[in-house]
């Protein structure tokens, strides 16, 4: 009788931790939750013309990312920096308006956040004398995101952009209208 009841007992607690496994690995890592990709307006880009730089962010469902104007002054804002190679300036991002929304934690407070895809816009000068051929532009993104039932650390996720240029106006082509079209 003993060893039933040891049997049955282990075999409950292999049962909770196949349950509380499961759950556990069904949040996934904030890193997991915003695949980002930056395009160019143009490929390739032009010496002494301008050109946008889009960053998407992909967030997955069920999830979403605290705007860049959080509702409250604790959360954590969405950021993006860039560090400009020689021969390309960066004017100010522009970040998407978010969406309010009431979730089972802030029910008294509709939180100002990014779902399902945000587009941050960036206008980049290319210098007459910019270097020709492809360049990098390094980016590191911030953000924090939630779900309704968890908000995961803060995380900044490095990614690049590249960027083709070339000396004549006339080769700049634009690109990823999917992206650009009313733009």
């Amino acid at each position: 009788m003993k060893r039933i009841f040891m049997i049955g007992t282990v075999a409950l607690f292999c049962l909770l931790l196949a349950i509380v496994g499961q759950e556990a690995a069904q949040v996934p890592s904030a890193r997991e939750v915003v695949t980002p990709a930056a395009y160019a307006s143009f490929d390739p880009v032009a010496r002494g013309h301008e050109f946008q730089l889009a960053v998407v962010l992909n967030i997955r469902k069920g999830y979403h990312i605290n705007a860049r104007k959080p509702t409250l002054e604790y959360l954590i804002p969405t950021d993006l920096k860039l560090e400009m190679p020689a021969g390309l300036q960066a004017g100010e991002v522009s970040y998407p308006q978010g969406k309010l929304r009431t979730f089972a934690f802030s029910k008294s407070e509709p939180l100002n956040v990014y779902e399902g895809t945000a587009i941050l816009r960036v206008p980049v000068r290319v210098a007459a004398d910019a270097p020709t051929g492809e360049q990098t532009i390094p980016l590191k993104l911030r953000y924090q995101a939630c779900s309704q039932e968890v908000c995961l650390p803060p995380v900044t996720l490095n990614l690049a952009a590249k960027v083709n240029v070339a000396a004549q106006a006339s080769a700049a082509k634009p690109a990823h209208p999917e992206v650009f079209a009313n733009h």
